[in-house]
């Protein structure tokens, strides 16, 4: 990709901005005639399949033909990737110097082909169910035609590395006798290998694309129709009415803009362009250098896909992967995402300050902050006592009304619709300034809030389905999407009306076609999700066919020489150099499937638990940090071309705003408080707070500025207090150690003084899955009883003493014993019995007491600095 440089006062194209997503996101061929129609067509007929399979409706008992139009999943899938990979090759050119307004012929058959191949396991579902494992004739030539058009697809949606990294696990698969012996294995047939990979569920139509054809469709779908009706717009005209008149304002708009956009978005591009075209321009007008700028867009553009709900596809494939529900990922990854987006807040404040900068003019006069304040606190109780009001009003409604509670519900909520189109009636219309005009004043709150209220009714729709009413994320993005599609058709006839403005049909007929857009919108979006998550697919049947898994185990074990931060070290750069030519999907999918288990493994053997939640996040974040890491990172090429500044340097300066992001995986890998894992609400609002504080002055300290510029032993010393807020239990085990050490003979002994619930720590010397000898740590939690030996029994385990030995002996199924991973023979060596310790909390005060006086210390030494610039401007 290049970058033509340009003046700060030359705005981009449009046109060169959108086929910049285009090229990357929904395909850069736009053919024209009876081709057009075709393809559009069928982006179309894709979003209303996935609605349809997503809708009570196939289960509905129709009169006369009753109900129709079911699929399992397996066939789900197999329809899902044909759609996708037709559209591929319609909509992505081949090469560069390929035709972008009609469809050659070669393609044409090349499209009609890979549908087929793609389709096979729906068009011969019953026959391939009558055979397993015996592929036929026709069965062999339609899945390695499938498999070499599928790479093809990967190609031109996604680019090369994909495709290698697949066709090396391929070759790999084929070809294990001739490996170096480390990595050999005995090797599968073509037979066994297609059978793997295309006509079962192992392989490409597996996990990856069955969590893209029921979740992610439907999620894209919604954030496609909802920015087709205006939301985007609206998101960043609020964040610049609330912030522009700050420090820096336009940059702090830029962030949160970004992050409601990452809301709805699981493109870090495509939110680059769309925020950026405005957000850019308007940074680099109160002082922001282009390369800054650019980072700064980037920076919060790339964070929106860590942001719940949406975050990419990654957070319902790890519904599937960790085996948690949907709401509980969210759960984990809401509040480093929160940190991490005030910290960039915080970053872009900061540099405000270095370079004295002021925030864009505000209509009318600025509030002292005591009334801010006070009026902040009072939306916040106003939307605390509607919540509760919504919540225990629909408990009421349910039981009332019974069977007819989701019409008196659909009811009032149509209800409350109207009200607020109306209310955004009275407002005037929302238009985005062209931001390399003269300075305008900023948008009046008041109004701007106003003017788009009903656009947040399906996200609390949304966001009710997942955490209220526990729907499935598919069914929830349905009924979010039905509602978003009543709002796209009816509010311009209904604003029309309540404005009492003459022909509304006009206006309906608008609102239908942008409808119609936004559908084809949303599928084009998923083309190249879709094509990731089959092609990774191959990729995790190739581990889970040859084991590969468990040798590439011993290999990085090998290389970290045992030490988890190495490993985890290895791991992030492992993440970095795939993501820098995989999209963040695909990486995610292959990182974990090789390395999750490797670090958890590593970590019992290092004496440290690690949660599964919490390393799936640690490779996910990792993977969307390529798009910002030169040479690669497209959102920063994309940035630059917005800002005409360098993209090299744009990336480099968006990593270091990145840095926080970086080391966020980390600090909750060994300190799982931050996913809010076992953690109440009165703790989780305490880890908020200090996680927070510690965030910010760990970003005060990799800028070098605090209250004034820093020293480097004053940067050095915030490190220092920033990691001490984030793990104070790391010296705290220092000045008293949390466990005591008991010898395994007088376990039972050691029992009957500790209370049931206790957890004892184990180490364990067997086996690992292959038999190679393996020392590690469990964590067994005693049961109930009234002797020691009562309570140990209560676990599930049964221990003997062989001598100075003392061994597994028994081990209950399903029992607490098998799930801390003891099995038959294990020898146990040592145990660690909890004694008690002070609060670790008792850190923070030393820790405060220095944070306070080294900003009184730069304070003083920024009023010093002050008092002397005029003398020394005078001499």
């Amino acid at each position: 990709m290049t970058t033509n440089t340009r003046t700060d006062q030359t705005s981009i194209d449009e046109q060169e901005l959108q086929a910049m997503v285009a090229a990357a996101d929904t395909g850069a061929r736009i053919p024209e005639g009876w081709q057009g129609k075709t393809l559009l067509a069928a982006a179309l007929i894709w979003s209303l399949f996935q609605l349809w399979i997503a809708s009570p409706l196939p289960f509905y008992d129709w009169p006369i033909i009753g109900s129709f139009g079911i699929f399992n999943d397996t066939e789900v899938r197999a329809i899902h990737l044909g759609f996708a990979v037709f559209l591929a090759f319609t909509a992505y050119p081949a090469f560069g110097g390929s035709p972008r307004h009609h469809i050659p012929v070669s393609d044409i058959v090349l499209s009609l082909a890979a549908a087929f191949c793609a389709s096979y396991l729906f068009v011969f579902y019953h026959q391939l169910v009558t055979r397993p494992g015996l592929p036929n004739t026709l069965d062999i030539v339609s899945s390695v035609a499938g498999l070499v058009l599928l790479l093809e697809a990967t190609r031109r949606t996604l680019g090369p590395p994909l495709m290698i990294v697949a066709i090396v696990f391929l070759v790999y698969s084929v070809a294990g006798p001739y490996m170096p012996e480390i990595i050999a294995h005995k090797g599968v047939g073509l037979a066994e290998l297609i059978n793997h990979q295309w006509l079962t569920t192992e392989g490409v139509f597996g996990i990856a694309l069955g969590v893209s054809s029921g979740f992610v469709f439907l999620f894209v779908l919604f954030g496609a129709l909802l920015d087709k009706a205006g939301a985007g717009n609206y998101f960043i005209q609020v964040a610049f009415s609330l912030l522009g008149h700050m420090r820096g304002g336009p940059a702090k708009a830029a962030v949160v803009s970004s992050g409601l956009t990452g809301l709805i978005s699981g493109s870090s591009i495509a939110n680059v362009v769309t925020t950026g075209t405005f957000t850019i321009p308007m940074m680099k007008r109160v002082g922001f250098s282009a390369e800054k700028a650019g980072a700064v867009e980037v920076a919060s553009s790339v964070n929106g896909q860590i942001m719940p709900p949406v975050m990419g596809a990654a957070a319902f494939l790890m519904v599937e992967y960790v085996g948690i529900s949907y709401f509980e990922v969210i759960t984990h990854a809401f509040l480093p995402a929160v940190i991490s987006y005030l910290a960039l807040i915080y970053i872009v404040h900061l540099e405000a300050l270095k370079q004295h900068m002021q925030g864009l003019p505000r209509r009318g006069a600025i509030k002292p902050w005591q009334l801010r304040l006070l009026g902040l606190l009072t939306g916040f109780l106003v939307t605390g006592v509607l919540a509760g009001a919504v919540y225990f009003g629909i408990g009421w409604i349910k039981p009332l009304f019974g069977d007819y509670a989701s019409l008196v519900i659909a009811l009032l909520l149509a209800a409350v619709y109207l009200l607020l189109v109306r209310y955004a009636a009275q407002q005037p219309d929302l238009t985005l300034d062209d931001p390399n005009a003269p300075m305008a004043q900023l948008p009046a709150v008041g109004p701007t809030v106003k003017s788009g209220l009903h656009f947040l009714l399906p996200v609390v729709v949304l966001v009710w389905c997942l955490m209220v009413e526990r729907l499935s994320p598919g069914l929830s993005a349905f009924w979010a999407t039905v509602l978003m599609i009543v709002i796209l058709v009816t509010q311009r006839p209904l604003i029309s009306y309540f404005r009492n403005e003459s022909n509304p049909l006009a206006k309906l007929k608008q609102g239908v076609a942008e409808l119609v857009d936004g559908l084809i919108v949303g599928a084009r979006n998923m083309i190249g999700i879709g094509i990731a998550t089959a092609t990774a697919g191959i990729i995790v049947g190739a581990v889970s066919q040859t084991g590969v898994g468990s040798v590439l185990a011993d290999l990085v074990e090998l290389l970290s020489m045992g030490n988890l931060l190495l490993m985890l070290v290895l791991t992030a750069v492992l993440s970095l150099i795939l993501g820098m030519g995989l999209p963040t999907t695909a990486n995610y999918i292959v990182v974990s499937s090789l390395l999750a288990p490797v670090v958890i493994s590593l970590g019992q053997e290092s004496g440290l638990i690690v949660p599964l939640i919490a390393v799936h996040l640690f490779v996910f974040y990792f993977g969307i940090m390529a798009d910002v890491t030169p040479p690669v990172g497209l959102a920063s090429f994309a940035a630059a071309a917005v800002s005409g500044g360098d993209p090299i340097r744009t990336g480099f300066q968006a990593f270091a705003y990145s840095l926080r992001t970086a080391a966020l995986p980390f600090l909750f890998i060994f300190n799982t408080d931050l996913l809010l894992v076992d953690v109440g609400w009165a703790q989780g609002i305490q880890v908020f707070i200090v996680a927070t504080v510690a965030m910010l002055v760990f970003t005060a300290a990799t800028q070098g500025y605090f209250f004034a510029r820093s020293r480097w032993y004053e940067s050095a010393l915030l490190l220092l207090i920033a990691f001490s807020l984030f793990r104070p239990g790391f010296w705290m085990d220092r000045i008293v150690a949390p466990y005591q050490q008991v010898e395994p003979q007088v376990l039972v002994q050691a029992a009957d003084s500790l209370e049931a619930g206790t957890e004892l720590r184990l180490w364990v010397d067997g086996q690992d899955a292959v038999g190679n000898p393996r020392s590690f740590l469990a964590l067994l939690s005693l049961g109930e009883g009234e002797s020691g030996a009562e309570r140990l029994a209560a676990t599930g385990v049964e221990l003997l003493q062989q001598g100075e030995r003392t061994i597994v002996d028994y081990v209950a199924f399903d029992s607490a014993a098998e799930k801390a991973g003891l099995q038959f023979d294990q020898r146990v060596t040592a145990i660690e019995v909890p004694q008690s310790q002070p609060a670790k909390e008792l850190i923070y005060l030393p820790t405060l007491l220095l944070l306070v006086m080294l900003a009184l210390a730069q304070r003083r030494r920024k009023r010093q600095q002050l008092e002397t610039a005029p003398v020394t401007a005078a001499g």
